[in-house]
């Protein structure tokens, strides 16, 4: 395993254990440090200086392009999850958003096709 693949790991659990963590003590700060793109930004900076030089610009030009589209999907389940969790417990909470998100994906999908967008 290279040195770059284990710093990609420590980062990436590094981020979510911090996130945890803070949502212990704050539920406010803990969501505005979850909502904040850490992960795309961290994967832009590695996919940058891992391509070559001449699909530099574009690989990452695509990378936040795609991420604006498939965004929106998820966005509907951060509002309801919170009753489907009341409906259906915790666990069904996160198999109902799941199932949310994979329909609106669908949905968005279609859509963005007939604009000649294709996701």
């Amino acid at each position: 395993m290279t040195f770059k693949l284990i710093l990609k790991y420590l980062l990436s659990a590094g981020i979510i254990t911090l996130v945890s963590e803070l949502v212990k003590r704050s539920d406010r700060l803990g969501a505005l440090l979850a909502a904040l793109p850490f992960v795309s930004i961290i994967t832009l900076l590695w996919v940058h200086h891992e391509s070559a030089p001449e699909v530099r610009a574009q690989k990452t030009a695509d990378h936040m392009y795609y991420i604006f589209w498939y965004v929106l999907p998820t966005l509907p389940m951060f509002l309801l999850f919170p009753s489907f969790q009341r409906w259906w417990g915790f666990y069904g909470a996160l198999g109902g958003s799941a199932v949310l998100t994979l329909i609106l994906f669908a949905l968005l999908r279609t859509i963005t096709a007939r604009f000649g967008i294709m996701l």
